[in-house]
């Protein structure tokens, strides 16, 4: 025999009823002996429980009795529900005169959902030559009086339940109400919250079933709940153990109870899809043949109770009159945290419990309040409990270290004695985020990265370009799921939790609005985005202040705009205080060599012991590209200008590269790099304009930039010998000086030799003193310094 249990949403009008009814008929032709267990049809019982509430509380509730009389009757309307709504409209009238019910009255109520889900079914079976028999679960099922979560009394249930199908039994499917049983005076009792599993593994056992198949809405046991985690996969195998561990933690598909009946007898138990016939479902037996993590359940209807005394410290006996005086008010403790000293003591319970457990717990430590050895007893009743099911805990350290990364500290943790299995509680507010964190971690399931990118220019949208084109390549090499979801230049930003596409150019001027940054920061948070970056593409002296805000609000750092590493050095410590405080990692690399790997390097050398002496470079692409050209060719300084404008090379004002400030903020960032606290004030620097060309307006300047050509000229003409022009950056750790210049130097040099827009590095240190270690490569263009943004946030992705 096989026993079929369906859910709720299995049983609702439309295509759910009639699936089950098809379902049902074609396993009783083929397989021929099946049992059937229903549960309440759609949202009956928690429909019936809130006419109840307003009852007792004398709210009216007819109208929604009416339109629940019509829903049950809309299938089969030639169905007599008569008996039933009768006892509903009976019992609601009589808790509404006294404004109040007990559990006994709730039974009654609540199993009428049940009672007519069987009959509605048999009927309907009837119809399509089944021979159904409807069978009431309060003649079999007896249990004790312990009324809303009554326990089924073993031995005469059993008796019953084999002499009924004695007597029903060939051809007859037997149409079973779940839930639902009585007591020794035949009252009304229920089995629990989702006790129709219970009531099916209970038939399960009793008549040695083969299997127990469950039908719900879902294809079976899922890694997560697809609801919470969008990447969540189908297992489709898990152990009885595992699976009372999802139960026992918030699994809503299964229950608890379901598991030890089937234990028993090893009956595998199959979650299966009422609405696809074509899936298999997760298959749960006594042993399964994979191993490892399996799944994260949730359980968010939960409170956390502290209790805190420095008068406990050593004292013997506290958690035993704790769990004594919760048992006397049948209150059940999932999770106990403490540490050994007993100072503190954390119990999470039911949250529909908690002002009970306060209540109790207050009174039996009435007196430890009155000598000042418990100070406080609390709830928290805004947590959850995420338990990691499978998890190792010498493996605990990454999905913990995921968490923090992303600013969820879990308030406590617990394993069990096994070591396999681990629950964290955090606030309910991170839940959803915190799931996806662990989730993306333990199951290898692409990592998604959450990216707001400040502007959108030439650097910025070359860079959107590149994530857009790349990201496919990505997530199949790496992994790594690049999710852009805000687009912000200085006035609007766009918006898109699941990410930008090709046409994000076109999107953006449709869908742009005005913004502040906390409305991003809002989003984020609103849509549980975890691994956040913040990329600043920008050159904003006032964006770099937003920084620290966003380091708080759990982003990590890209940047291409070196303004945040050369403004006063007070803010650079700042800068570094609150991003070592929040554990966040500040990338950028482009602030000195584009895409060359220059600053990670100094980084490497530095941390590693390596004094460096001396760094020595032409720092500007631009300023690269203009000397590079002028040295070996014999035109006018003033038409090489203009060349390298023409090719993107310089700022739109030329005078930003020709300064020699955009050089001088480069060598900074490198002095700085090495632990010294120089100022921008601090560097000697050559501009490289005459004075009367410096403060003009910029029209007036591109008409005058033929001024420069004779000074050029006599510069060039003064040379030694096989000498070329650099303008270079010169640092000197031993001297402390730092100088910005124009120089001259022989072209078979390694200064010499760099062609077009090269930028190129000589480290000198106590390893690499006669010869220096040489970073060289294109130092210029939008499209070199977005990939070394790019880079940077590749480099990030492997952090987090």
């Amino acid at each position: 025999m096989k026993i079929l249990k369906f859910g709720g949403k299995s049983l609702a009008n439309g295509k759910g009823i009639k699936t089950a009814i098809q379902i049902i008929k074609d396993k009783a032709q083929q397989e021929g002996n099946i049992a059937v267990v229903l549960s309440a049809r759609g949202n009956a019982t928690d429909e019936l429980l809130e006419m109840l509430e307003k009852a007792a509380r004398k709210e009216t509730y007819h109208e929604q009795l009416t339109a629940f009389k019509a829903y049950q009757s809309q299938t089969d309307r030639s169905l007599d529900f008569s008996e039933e709504f009768t006892t509903l409209e009976n019992l609601f009238q009589g808790v509404s005169l006294l404004g109040d019910y007990s559990e006994k009255i709730k039974d009654q109520v609540a199993s009428q959902g049940e009672i007519i889900s069987a009959k509605l079914v048999t009927n309907l079976l009837k119809k399509e030559g089944v021979n159904a028999h409807y069978t009431d679960t309060r003649k079999l099922i007896k249990t004790d009086d312990v009324f809303g979560n009554a326990r089924p009394l073993d031995v005469i249930s059993r008796r019953n339940v084999i002499n009924h199908f004695k007597s029903y039994n060939g051809t007859t499917v037997n149409i079973v109400t779940g839930f639902i049983g009585s007591n020794q005076n035949n009252e009304t009792t229920t089995l629990g919250r989702n006790g129709s599993n219970y009531t099916a593994a209970l038939l399960a056992n009793f008549l040695d079933a083969e299997e127990l198949q469950n039908y719900t809405h879902v294809d079976g046991i899922f890694t997560a709940n697809p609801d919470l985690v969008a990447d969540a996969r189908k297992i489709a195998e898990l152990s009885f153990n595992e699976a009372n561990e999802l139960a026992t933690f918030g699994a809503h598909i299964l229950h608890a109870k379901t598991i030890v009946p089937l234990i028993e007898k090893n009956i595998p138990l199959r979650i299966l899809n009422t609405f696809n016939s074509s899936d298999n479902g997760t298959v749960i037996t006594q042993k399964t043949n994979t191993k490892g993590i399996k799944s994260i359940s949730v359980l968010d209807t939960v409170a956390l109770i502290n209790l805190e005394g420095r008068g406990l410290l050593g004292r013997v006996g506290v958690d035993a009159r704790i769990f004594r005086t919760l048992g006397e008010n049948e209150i059940n403790v999932s999770i106990i945290s403490q540490g050994s000293s007993e100072r503190g003591i954390g119990l999470v319970i039911d949250a529909d419990k908690a002002s009970k457990a306060i209540v109790s717990l207050e009174k039996e430590f009435e007196n430890d309040f009155y000598t000042k050895d418990v100070n406080k007893i609390s709830v928290i009743d805004d947590v959850a409990v995420i338990s990691i099911v499978g998890q190792d805990l010498s493996e605990f350290h990454k999905p913990y270290n995921a968490l923090i990364k992303n600013q969820i500290v879990p308030i406590l943790f617990n394993n069990t004695v096994s070591g396999k299995n681990v629950s964290l509680v955090v606030k309910k507010s991170q839940l959803h985020k915190a799931i996806n964190v662990i989730h993306g971690q333990i199951f290898g399931i692409s990592k998604k990265i959450n990216i707001a990118v400040f502007g959108k220019g030439l650097v910025g949208g070359t860079l959107l370009d590149q994530i857009v084109h790349s990201k496919t390549a990505i997530l199949d090499k790496n992994n790594i799921k690049l999710n852009v979801f805000a687009i912000a230049d200085s006035q609007h930003v766009y918006l898109d939790k699941n990410g930008i596409a090709d046409d994000w150019k076109f999107e953006f001027q449709q869908q742009k609005t005005a913004y502040t940054l906390q409305q991003i920061i809002d989003y984020a948070k609103a849509h549980h985005l975890e691994n956040l970056i913040a990329v600043d593409t920008t050159a904003s002296k006032d964006f770099i202040h937003d920084y620290i805000s966003l380091v708080k609000n759990g982003f990590d750092l890209v940047s291409a705009n070196k303004i945040a590493n050369t403004v006063e050095y007070s803010f650079y410590q700042e800068l570094r205080t609150q991003l070592q405080k929040y554990q966040k990692n500040y990338l950028y690399e482009t602030n000195v060599g584009a895409g060359l790997p220059l600053i990670d390097t100094i980084k490497l050398l530095h941390k590693s012991g390596e004094k460096i002496k001396k760094i020595r470079g032409v720092f500007s692409g631009s300023l690269s590209y203009l000397f590079n050209t002028y040295s070996v060719e014999d035109i006018p300084f003033s038409m090489v200008l203009k060349q390298a404008e023409e090719k993107g090379f310089t700022e739109p004002d030329a005078r930003e590269d020709l300064s020699g400030n955009d050089v001088a903020r480069k060598l900074l960032i490198l002095a700085r790099e090495l632990d010294l606290k120089h100022e921008l004030s601090d560097i000697t620097i050559q501009n490289l304009l005459p004075a009367h060309l410096q403060a003009i307006n910029l029209q007036l300047f591109k008409k005058s930039i033929t001024d420069l050509d004779q000074t050029y000229t006599l510069i060039k003409a003064n040379q030694k010998e096989h000498h070329v022009l650099r303008y270079v950056g010169d640092l000197s750790t031993e001297t402390g000086i730092l100088e910005v210049k124009l120089i001259s130097v022989p072209s078979n040099s390694a200064l010499g030799q760099i062609k077009g827009s090269d930028s190129i590095f000589e480290i000198y240190t106590e390893a690499y003193a006669a010869q220096p270690l040489v970073i060289q490569g294109a130092g210029a263009g939008a499209a070199v310094t977005a990939r070394g943004v790019f880079g940077d946030i590749l480099r990030l992705t492997e952090k987090l």
